[in-house]
């Protein structure tokens, strides 16, 4: 199973960049792979149930996530619960350092296609990385300006 992690800095305020990584339904007016992102269900313990629906290299996806956040660690944990992949599932961190916020996200993911992994897998993991990298470089426009 692939795992993908980059991360950007951001010259802003972690707390600025969490708000922002925790207003999902925003993301598609400025992540241009998204289109669109609708609760489904707020939960008790504050997280929500979230579809989303996009595009990976032109590829429509569409999938549905249980989202939780820790406020106090500026940190979103997402499991998807149905969708194009058999799994993903994964973080994102915003974290102060010197004076800004390092953002960093996490996915874990697998396709399931087992007959084909050891080909595609290596290609998916470029095109995740390249997806989650233009993802954060979005919330750092956001909080940069």
């Amino acid at each position: 199973m692939p795992v993908v992690e980059t991360s950007v800095f951001i010259q802003g305020d972690s707390a600025q960049a969490y708000a922002i990584a925790k207003r999902q339904e925003d993301f598609p007016r400025y992540m241009k792979d998204l289109d669109s992102v609708r609760t489904l269900e707020r939960l008790a313990d504050g997280g929500t149930v979230t579809e989303w629906i996009g595009r990976l290299q032109g590829r429509r996806m569409r999938w549905v996530e249980r989202d939780e956040f820790d406020d106090a660690a500026r940190c979103v944990r997402y499991r998807q619960t149905e969708g194009d992949l058999k799994k993903m599932e994964g973080e994102w961190r915003f974290a102060p350092e010197g004076q800004g916020t390092r953002a960093t996200a996490v996915v874990d993911f697998e396709l399931g296609i087992p007959m084909f992994a050891g080909l595609l897998e290596p290609i998916a993991k470029v095109i995740v990385r390249n997806n989650v990298q233009s993802m954060l470089e979005a919330i750092k426009r956001q909080v940069e300006g």
